[in-house]
């Protein structure tokens, strides 16, 4: 597939996962043209392959994809309701229930399965193609910047020049390492597979999550009676468990899951990811900037991985589109700072307390079982904490116009 390059772009994205591509489709929005790089094939971006992972998405993260018009790309079919979760603590009869009403809201969010997303993100910025290029196979090696613009070189020996770059390429991202920003990484030494499964009985809309002595097991509710296994164990045990034979794992996952759905039944291909955590140490430098999960990638209990990729876009595409209007240069540190600042905010505290209730409810050790269960029972008794916690889950208040506030982002007509 041939397309035209855009001459003088406003911006380079490194990475047409979600996180970019959303990115992308924000600035065409605000009429600031971007490129996008991706190393993988640019057609493998049409139809991404169905990847084992079902998105958590909250109310303000939907908010988002609807100002975008990605939401409505969905397949309506594979979106699923999440009206409440439950999480339980080993054998302890105690179990701590969440539902969107403490926040107001009628439930607290949706699942949608990753290449789903994916493939709407890649819709939504090929239908601003005017505004947005996105090219594939393209390998970038090299970063340079200076006071007046932001390089990338390719390793075809191409260079590529705008006022600003912003890496989207995962949480291992190496233009994050090429502009010299370290990060911080939590290696777990365990891993997630996650795979579809069948049951008989309704699953209520409601997600549960069972720490369980030395794994954790989360079942989360998709369309019709099937949910999304995401059974989290030692990497040195996930080996035999990817191979076992289908009906043995099945059986498996329903005695872990206690038979609360019924028989449980292998609906897909299984799917093994290591659990690493990674915070950069900044999200912003000269002509630079992070987003997705090169700035915050998360351990998936909590899923707050996209959803954070969606809040830091919406900063980010709000702050240069103010600077555009302004006519400021887009590379400007001041929009770079006050986005970084923000996202900071917004996500270092539950990066770190998410660790915390990790290393916590997969700790075996008799004083690790007695504070979990401690948490569990205060959690459940006061009900400003259980608040507190049930917002993080639903989302807070959106950027992006919308009924919820009176926020306005600067809008330029499409030409």
């Amino acid at each position: 597939m041939t397309f035209a390059l855009p001459s003088n772009p406003d911006v380079l994205i490194v990475g047409a996962g979600p996180a970019g591509l959303a990115l992308a489709c924000a600035l065409a929005d605000a009429g600031i043209r971007s490129h996008v790089l991706e190393q993988a094939p640019r057609d493998s971006l049409v139809a991404p392959p169905e990847d084992g992972r079902d998105i958590a998405l909250t109310h303000r993260a939907r908010h988002v994809m609807t100002a975008l018009g990605l939401w409505e790309r969905l397949p309506a079919d594979e979106i699923a309701d999440l009206k409440a979760a439950q999480v339980t603590n080993g054998n302890s009869p105690m179990m701590l229930p969440f539902d969107g009403k403490a926040d107001g809201k009628e439930q607290l969010g949706w699942l949608v399965p990753n290449h789903r997303i994916r493939e709407a993100c890649f819709a939504g910025a090929d239908a601003r193609r005017e505004w947005i290029t996105i090219e594939g196979d393209a390998c970038v090696t090299g970063l340079d910047r200076s006071a007046e613009q932001a390089t990338l070189t390719l390793a075809d020996g191409r260079t590529l020049s705008a006022p600003l770059v912003i890496a989207a390429d995962s949480r291992f991202s190496t233009v994050r390492r090429m502009a010299g920003i370290g990060a911080r990484m939590l290696d777990f030494g365990r891993t997630a597979i996650v795979c579809r499964m069948r049951h008989a009985l309704e699953h209520d809309g409601t997600a549960h999550e069972c720490f369980l002595h030395g794994h954790t097991l989360a079942m989360l509710p998709m369309a019709g009676r099937q949910s999304s296994a995401v059974w989290t164990v030692t990497s040195d045990g996930a080996a035999a468990l990817m191979v076992a034979e289908p009906s043995e794992f099945a059986a498996k996952v329903d005695e872990a899951f206690g038979h609360r759905l019924g028989a449980l039944e292998l609906a897909g291909k299984r799917h093994a990811y290591p659990l690493v955590a990674v915070y950069a140490q900044r999200f912003d430098a000269q002509r630079f900037a992070l987003i997705g999960d090169a700035a915050v990638g998360m351990h998936p209990v909590t899923a707050h991985g996209y959803n954070f990729g969606l809040y830091g876009i919406e900063v980010l595409a709000s702050e240069l589109a103010a600077a555009k209007k302004a006519g400021r240069d887009l590379g400007d540190s001041r929009a770079l700072a006050a986005y970084a600042a923000e996202h900071r905010r917004t996500t270092l505290p539950i990066y770190l307390g998410t660790n915390v209730v990790v290393k916590l409810f997969t700790n075996d050790q008799p004083a690790a079982k007695f504070a979990r269960e401690a948490i569990v029972r205060l959690t459940n008794l006061v009900p400003p904490i259980k608040s507190a916690v049930t917002r993080q889950l639903t989302g807070e208040r959106s950027r992006f116009p919308g009924p919820w506030n009176g926020f306005k982002l600067p809008t330029f007509p499409r030409r």
